[in-house]
């Protein structure tokens, strides 16, 4: 016998022994599992949805300045309820922001007397100017000349004024302010 023929029959003796010994058992005896399950679901379901009216909306109207040169100040506000809605917005003259810009367009112009002339109509730098040695313009005289002019005339000085409250603004802001409470108060309940 040939070494071959011995080792094939060898290697078919250590199959057949394998597969006596591990795949047949098994093969023979085979795992049933069996599982019954039964469900039943039943679901109802009734819905029913009615909108009669648009969701409310209180938008308060845009107040802006586009243009850099405009001296106005704008606010608006808003509130809105379930029941009642209420917009409001208004502008402010900013009379300072007016007369820095007509000095500042004054002095572009190469009117630098007149341009000093219109800031000195404000206390604070009629009283900077006094301070700084260079008195402030008046009646086309300036420096010293202008310091005796300001001595003979002190009512021409610009003097600083209590804050005038003007009573229907006031009345006007003392509303707005109710309302605006009144309206918190509706939202709170």
């Amino acid at each position: 016998m040939s070494d071959r023929l011995r080792n094939n029959i060898i290697a078919g003796f250590i199959v057949i022994t394998f597969w006596t010994i591990f795949v047949f058992p098994v093969m023979a005896d085979p795992i049933v599992t069996e599982s019954t399950s039964t469900s039943t679901v039943s679901t109802s379901t009734d819905t029913n949805t009615r909108v009669r009216t648009n969701p409310p909306s209180a938008i308060s109207p845009s107040v802006s300045s586009n243009n850099s040169d405009v001296c106005a100040m704008g606010w608006s506000g808003s509130v809105q309820t379930q029941i009642l809605g209420i917009s409001t917005g208004r502008t402010y003259r900013d009379l300072n922001c007016e007369r820095l810009k007509i000095a500042s367009k004054l002095y572009d112009m190469g009117m630098k007397v007149a341009a000093v002339a219109v800031m000195c109509q404000d206390w604070r730098t009629y009283d900077a100017m006094l301070k700084a040695g260079t008195p402030c313009p008046i009646k086309g005289l300036i420096g010293d000349d202008a310091a005796v002019e300001w001595e003979k005339n002190p009512q021409e000085q610009p003097i600083k004024e209590p804050v005038k409250v003007d009573k229907g603004e006031w009345l006007e802001k003392l509303a707005d302010g109710i309302i605006a409470v009144a309206l918190m108060a509706v939202l709170a309940i």
